[in-house]
């Protein structure tokens, strides 16, 4: 991106005072929020209460009404954006793996590094080995999506999101759509990002990982932060009845 002066001291991620809308609908009621480097962030909340839609917002897959997103100084809401410079950095995971079905697992992984940065074949390659060993995915390097697990998916989505070299990772509800035998298996290698430092904001119904691996709590309901805190007093020590209520019902 642009050189904008930001400096690892700042937010990597700064979102102030968000508004978004679809139509009449108003999903985003204010949001503001930070993410240093390195942080792991969750955030949970009922359907509907625009989570999945912050996120978007901060990979310019959903433009804001108003508001500003600061990733690394970079303004999401500027008109001459270049998307493409922007989602080199923030590498996003959907519900949905999306991988290209004639593609195997290598060449899913492979593809934006070769096509989009214009990388030498042998060290993209090089590399996305390394990175299908990262997700324990070794010898299915030839497998097509169709021939692989729900589970094994999402985890060649992860590796195909970090063959970007990205700086921040958004995940939307990545265990949404799995088995629940193959929901560990992609939270470990999210755990596993984490570990390494990556830069994590995680849209997410699994609480016991939320409580493991998030420096940092936030939940949502009707467009609007409710409550946010580490995760020992998140839990132990919400404030906000709606917060109660919420964790009452799924913990």
């Amino acid at each position: 991106m642009t050189d904008t002066g930001w400096t690892p001291d700042q937010p990597l991620v700064s979102i102030r005072d968000v508004h978004k809308s679809f139509g009449e609908l108003e999903v985003l009621k204010g949001v503001s929020l930070d993410v240093m480097k390195g942080e792991v962030i969750c955030v949970i909340g009922p359907s509907g209460s625009g989570k999945s839609t912050l996120i978007r917002c901060v990979n310019a897959l959903n433009p804001i009404n108003s508001g500003s997103i600061l990733v690394e100084g970079q303004e999401v809401n500027d008109p001459h954006l270049d998307k493409l410079e922007l989602r080199k950095k923030v590498g996003m995971v959907f519900q949905q793996y999306n991988l290209f079905p004639h593609k195997t697992a290598l060449e899913n992984i492979m593809m934006a590094p070769l096509k989009v940065l214009k990388q030498p074949r042998e060290e993209v390659e090089e590399r996305s080995r390394a990175l299908i060993k990262r997700v324990n995915l070794v010898g299915k390097e030839n497998n097509y999506p169709g021939e692989l697990s729900g589970g094994q998916q999402q985890r060649v989505a992860i590796a195909r999101s970090l063959a970007m070299d990205p700086d921040v990772m958004l995940f939307d509800e990545v265990t949404a759509a799995l088995d629940p035998e193959t929901v560990n298996e992609v939270l470990l290698a999210i755990k596993d990002l984490a570990q390494r430092g990556m830069t994590c904001i995680l849209v997410t119904h699994e609480m016991g990982f939320a409580r493991e691996v998030a420096d940092h709590i936030y939940f949502t309901d009707r467009g609007i932060i409710v409550e946010h805190g580490p995760p020992a007093t998140f839990f132990s020590d919400a404030k906000d009845p709606r917060t109660k209520e919420f964790l009452s019902q799924i913990l």
